[in-house]
């Protein structure tokens, strides 16, 4: 239950000789400099230059394994800092390639590409190229800009070192005497579990307090990341901020906007989901830390071989190389299962074109457990059926469409297991995680893209960036998604600064929304039998990233220019939510 790291590198003497090599590669490649107009110089490079990200690529998941696994150890840090230098390197000595391919123009390209079949499969490669070429600078000024990067990463990096590095335990006195130790990883588990309202505070505001000491530099970290940001608009002649990350992928701006918008002007689920929390564990009023409060509790425990059974029974209902897939990406030595000292926490599933996928878990044996392993094994199946249908050039998928095999998974599983003849008891637990899961996944993901269009829109708008602005926003949008009130809660308004994916990626999150409304909508036609429903999922799998992530979606029969696939998320949750009212006798 371990990763066989010999499927990447037998030895690690040929970890180090790739990594050694790959840099070097990258300097012959610069002899192509001034070539790349002649149509044998540039099939070459682009061969080449696959060649380099595939070694790339298994150095990355590689080191990145090994430091997962442990990121004590000091040769598993000193690896991947290793391959992040030299993958800059790399960057940095190839900057000279994209503004010369763009000074050659989009008809001299074609042309070429028209002469040579090997050339077709970097079509939509240089569709994209070209499509943002007035973003791309001249060969000295993208040199000067890597250069740069690095120094502008520190924003991020001084988020994690403040939030993660200068924090530390808290002790909390509960009501009955008893002290506890709690942390950003385990306090959510007390949420849960904790009786007294007031102890539920306590531990809560042990843990944001943190956030309102350092707000002035948490706000200082942030308007820096969004001052760079800016700084990458007026250098790259974008509209926007917003524009500058959708640009890319060609997303269009009203596919965010109308997520937000119409998940906004939808919130009365939540508010009725809420009521009936209120109601049931009888509180005169809800708070952010009463959210987490299990209405029944299942004492079964799933061993890893259990969880794979019962993921395996729910794919079969698909069956064909769906269920295939399923089985080759949880084969022995592809899954690292239990936890472990210094093991990073989580979950993720990371793939190599040449090497194949992996997964990480943290499996602890509950039924969160089993719909992880679900969820990961989606991401896993979608990258398998990307390589083994597209050329490496269009085999790597965006985040946008990236959530859309792992949620699918969890819908299939859910339903596969409402399906059987549970008790009532954890029936209610599986409608709360699938209702917390489309909260966490849809709303909380929109909020936090409504409150970063809004923040950033301040920085364009050349408005002071304070604590208070942004705590502001953050205390409209609860009230507005939730109606919750965070004046009444000490400390809360300060979750902006919690949010990692804010200061490390940002627009990023709204992705996870985006890909959840494709998700529900694709399974809500495979699970109706609609014709084609399942080819067409299918096709969407095996493209990859071989077109926009619109596109590709489309083709799937969803349209996330439109409001109908936010609706179906909509429509879902007020469906669970009256179901569990049902059940629980609330209504």
């Amino acid at each position: 239950m371990n990763w066989d790291y010999k499927k990447i590198y037998k030895t690690e003497e040929l970890f180090n000789e790739d990594l050694k090599s790959v840099v070097d590669d990258a300097k012959n490649m610069t002899s192509f400099k001034g070539k790349l107009h002649e149509l044998t110089y540039l099939e070459k490079y682009l061969s080449l230059n696959d060649k380099l990200e595939i070694k790339l690529e298994k150095l990355f998941i590689y080191a990145n394994l090994n430091y997962s696994k442990n990121s004590k150890d000091l040769l598993n840090q000193q690896r991947q800092s290793n391959v992040m230098t030299a993958y800059s390197n790399i960057v940095n000595l190839l900057s000279f390639a994209e503004p010369e391919l763009i000074s050659l123009g989009r008809d001299y390209i074609t042309n070429l590409t028209l002469k040579n079949d090997k050339l077709a499969k970097y079509e939509y490669y240089f569709d994209k190229l070209f499509k943002n070429s007035s973003h791309i600078l001249d060969e000295k000024s993208e040199s000067i800009i890597a250069n740069y990067n690095q120094a502008l990463r520190g924003f991020n990096s001084l988020h994690q070192i403040l939030s993660v590095a200068d924090n530390s335990d808290v002790e909390v006195l509960l009501s009955d005497n008893s002290l506890i130790k709690v942390n950003a990883s385990n306090y959510r588990s007390y949420l849960e579990d904790l009786v007294s309202q007031d102890d539920r505070r306590k531990v809560f505001e042990a843990i944001f307090k943190f956030y309102e000491e350092h707000k002035q530099t948490f706000a200082s970290i942030y308007n820096g990341i969004m001052q760079s940001e800016y700084a990458n608009v007026k250098n790259r002649n974008y509209n926007s901020i917003l524009e500058s990350h959708l640009d890319i992928n060609n997303i269009p701006k009203e596919v965010f906007l109308t997520l937000i918008n119409t998940t906004k002007a939808n919130t009365a689920p939540i508010k009725k989901y809420y009521e009936l929390r209120r109601k049931y564990f009888n509180l005169a009023k809800i708070h952010t830390y009463d959210r987490f409060l299990q209405f029944k509790k299942t004492n079964n425990k799933y061993s890893y071989d259990d969880a794979k059974e019962i993921f395996f029974k729910a794919v079969k209902k698909i069956g064909g190389e769906f269920e295939k897939k399923a089985h080759l990406v949880l084969e022995e030595g592809r899954v690292d299962v239990l936890p472990s000292d210094g093991k990073r926490s989580g979950a993720f599933s990371t793939g190599s074109y040449e090497k194949g996928t992996f997964i990480m878990l943290n499996h602890t044996g509950n039924l969160d457990s089993v719909f992880t392993l679900a969820h990961e094994a989606g991401h896993s199946m979608h990258t398998m059926f990307a390589n083994e249908n597209q050329p490496y050039a269009t085999s790597n998928y965006v985040i946008f469409v990236a959530e859309i095999a792992s949620t699918f998974n969890e819908s299939l599983l859910l339903d596969y297991l409402l399906s059987k003849d549970l008790d009532d008891d954890t029936k209610i637990v599986l409608l709360q995680q699938e209702i917390d899961n489309i909260l966490s996944t849809f709303y909380r993901q929109a909020l936090f893209a409504d409150f970063e269009y809004q923040a950033h829109n301040l920085v364009e708008a050349n408005k002071p960036i304070t604590y208070s602005n942004l705590s502001q926003i953050m205390k409209d949008l609860y009230q507005t998604y939730y109606g919750i009130d965070l004046t009444e809660e000490k400390y809360k308004e300060y979750v902006w600064a919690y949010i990692p994916h804010l200061f490390n990626s940002p627009f990023y999150v709204y992705q996870y929304a985006t890909s959840y409304a494709a998700s529900q909508a694709i399974y809500q036609k495979v699970k109706n039998n609609e014709k084609n429903a399942l080819d067409d999922y299918l096709r969407l799998l095996k493209a990859g990233g071989s077109d926009y992530p619109v596109n590709l979606v489309k083709k799937a029969n969803v349209d996330l220019t439109t409001k109908e696939p936010f609706m179906a998320v909509v429509n879902r949750l007020e469906e669970l939510v009256d179901r569990l009212e049902h059940i629980l006798n609330l209504a």
